[in-house]
């Protein structure tokens, strides 16, 4: 087995909650800031949205994927991802990640199977393996359209 090595260039400046940043990924670059909700600058993005992204990214490809082995009809996904952090102010922590997908194009009929897909991606999604063990990470509600 290989290993894959990824990098990230970021640029910070201010002190805490004070500062901001630009982050250059994927040939784009981020703003991002302490969100303003816990005290920060509210500019661009932020670390606790950048973990989000990063497991809705990975969810949603994984789920396709997982879709299309089993022969589940999907045009498209949308995945709203939300993410719940406790104890802020004094020991602030993720508690919770929930993925909610609704696959658009498929076939409602279906709707168990595709939830049983969602279950297992959850499961399949490496960053996801990485974060679970640390936060409850679930599958919240499964939406099956035919629209595409």
């Amino acid at each position: 087995m290989a290993d894959l090595s990824f990098s990230i260039r970021a640029e910070w400046a201010g002190s805490g909650r004070e500062g901001e940043g630009v982050m250059e990924t994927g040939g784009e670059h981020l703003r991002y800031s302490a969100p303003s909700s816990m005290g920060g600058k509210g500019v661009g993005t932020s670390p606790e949205e950048l973990l989000l992204a990063a497991v809705t990214s990975c969810y949603s490809g994984t789920l396709f994927r997982v879709l299309e082995r089993q022969g589940l009809p999907v045009e498209r996904l949308r995945i709203e991802t939300a993410g719940v952090v406790e104890g802020y102010p004094r020991d602030p922590r993720y508690g919770r990640v929930t993925v909610s997908p609704v696959i658009l194009g498929g076939d409602p009929s279906r709707t168990p199977a595709y939830e049983a897909a969602a279950q297992q991606s959850r499961d399949l999604c490496f960053i996801g393996k990485t974060i679970r063990d640390y936060l409850e990470y679930v599958v919240g509600d499964v939406a099956v359209k035919a629209e595409r």
